[in-house]
């Protein structure tokens, strides 16, 4: 539940926004409508839209495997402070394969690590150039991603997953969500929690 403005809670929705939420839990085989899309449904057309491209982009294997996203999510989540996010994609990478140390590496801007490949380092560097530096990107940039082993393709939707977070961020951080505590559990069930977390992410957060 969102903390310092109002969000549509299932309770609440009517219309519209009441059939969008039916078609999530019944699309994606999901009980609950997370707090991120509650969000965006003050303005139906926009939830749509983010139901939408969540699915084809974030969720979704592409020139980037779910789980470089994931990376890439939690990076951007963890430099702009938003423990919605970053508690829920921490989570989702640790589910995609990532080891504990990958993910420590990641809340910790460590991208020197040695739990991250060479190729993921040099993407997640880019990437948080992105979202911090976006004014200062030139083609040496991406050239150094694509020393690395990235194609174009790839690039480009690093920065469309870093720049959609930064949106998302801000979203979830100005409506005050909080964290879900899903790392917690998933820790706390050593790499099976994710069977414990009352499911609320479906296509989004």
């Amino acid at each position: 539940m969102s903390t310092n403005l109002l969000s549509i809670e299932e309770s609440a929705a009517t219309g519209e926004v009441a059939a969008l939420y039916d078609y999530f839990r019944t699309h994606f085989g999901r009980p609950d409508v997370p707090g991120i899309l509650k969000c965006f449904a003050t303005h139906p057309p926009l939830l749509k839209h983010m139901m939408d491209l969540s699915e084809s982009l974030i969720f979704a294997d592409g020139a980037l495997t779910r789980r470089h996203k994931e990376m890439i999510a939690t990076l951007i989540s963890e430099q702009n402070l938003c423990p919605y996010c970053a508690d829920s994609h921490g989570y989702f990478l640790r589910i995609h394969g990532a080891s504990a140390q990958a993910l420590l590496a990641i809340q910790s801007d460590d991208l020197c690590s040695s739990a991250l490949s060479a190729p993921e380092q040099a993407l997640l560097r880019f990437a948080r150039k992105v979202n911090i530096n976006s004014h200062e990107i030139d083609r040496s940039d991406v050239e150094e991603v694509q020393r690395a082993g990235w194609s174009e393709l790839q690039i480009a939707e690093a920065v469309h997953v870093a720049a959609l977070f930064a949106t998302f961020n801000r979203i979830a951080n100005a409506f005050g969500l909080k964290s879900q505590g899903m790392l917690a559990l998933y820790d706390e069930g050593n790499g099976a929690g994710h069977s414990k977390v009352k499911v609320s992410q479906g296509s989004s957060q």
